[in-house]
């Protein structure tokens, strides 16, 4: 798909405002089995994606953004929302921070991909940009994950078993 920018930016937009909607609804839900550690890291990404949401959403005052239902964005799945393995209510800080690095990774492709298939200049180059800013979200996971214990593997799931 060849967007324009007024097409990018609905979708960057949406893809941010469901980040952030599906780490609220993870908080939220860690909170209420009072995993709280969890709970924190999922919030902390609800700031992040909230800032990158204002900050697309100020940068697209002015144009005329089209409204687009759930049925007209160019991706199946939202880029940042993952699957349903985080869920679980006894997720551990690192399988969170996992799963949040793997979303972020998702939407570093999706703005990658925009930037490289699209013919307008202004998108390649604001899709350019939100892929370098998801690189350094991953990045940041990538960090975080290096101080968080790694879990030990379950016995169900013992490879040598």
């Amino acid at each position: 798909m060849d967007y324009t920018l007024p097409l990018f930016l609905a979708h960057a937009i949406a893809l941010e405002r469901e980040a952030a909607e599906r780490y609220l609804e993870l908080a939220d839900m860690m909170e209420a089995h009072r995993n709280d550690e969890v709970a924190a890291l999922f919030r902390d990404m609800v700031r992040y994606s909230r800032m990158h949401h204002d900050s697309i959403v100020e940068r697209a005052s002015g144009t005329k953004l089209p409204a687009l239902g759930p049925w007209d964005y160019a991706w199946r799945y939202p880029p940042e929302v993952g699957g349903e393995e985080a869920f679980d209510p006894s997720l551990n800080a690192y399988d969170a921070l996992r799963y949040a690095r793997e979303n972020e990774n998702r939407a570093m492709q999706y703005y990658s991909d925009v930037g490289l298939s699209s013919s307008d200049p202004a998108v390649k180059r604001m899709a350019a940009e939100f892929a370098a800013e998801e690189t350094e979200h991953v990045q940041a996971l990538d960090d975080w994950l290096a101080r968080v214990e790694r879990p030990s593997a379950p016995w169900a799931k013992d490879p040598e078993r």
